[in-house]
């Protein structure tokens, strides 16, 4: 880190904490050479998570999109929105973890169905049944079997 009084390339942490929001952290620095303190503040740069779509087109990832999804899934259930968001807060996380910024959109699905199944299986049916595009009773009933089953 330079020196903003004399461009020194050494300085040295004296101080670091955290500010109030935690996304932030605070350093006092000193300059090797002439001796001034200075403040700087760092913060985790996140990378965009890029939607790869059925048809290849890609976007980015839009959290509000899968919670309106979610939304849906869960309408006239009872639900509170805190659990939903924090649904979406554990899918976006597991998303940030992989290797690749991009991701593809049956990917996203799956991990919001994982976690919906624990959360209520009539809204993961909905879901499931939007996301799984079931075409016919058939396939509905098959998937909640398997949901019968677990």
């Amino acid at each position: 880190m330079k020196c903003p009084y004399c461009n020194h390339e050494e300085t040295q942490v004296i101080d670091s904490r955290d500010t109030e929001n935690l996304e932030t952290m605070r350093r006092r620095r000193e300059c090797s050479k002439c001796k001034k303190r200075f403040t700087t503040y760092e913060r985790v740069e996140e990378a965009d998570i890029v939607v790869v779509k059925k048809d290849g087109k890609r976007e980015r990832f839009e959290r509000q999109k899968l919670i309106n999804g979610i939304l849906k899934a869960c309408e006239k259930r009872q639900i509170p929105l805190e659990k939903i968001e924090k649904l979406v807060d554990a899918v976006e996380s597991d998303l940030r973890k992989r290797d690749s910024v991009e991701v593809e959109s049956k990917t996203i699905g799956r991990l919001a169905m994982r976690r919906l199944r624990t959360l209520d299986k009539v809204a993961f049916l909905r879901f499931a049944s939007v996301y799984l595009e079931f075409e016919d009773i058939a396939r509905f009933e098959e998937e909640l079997d398997k949901l019968q089953k677990k």
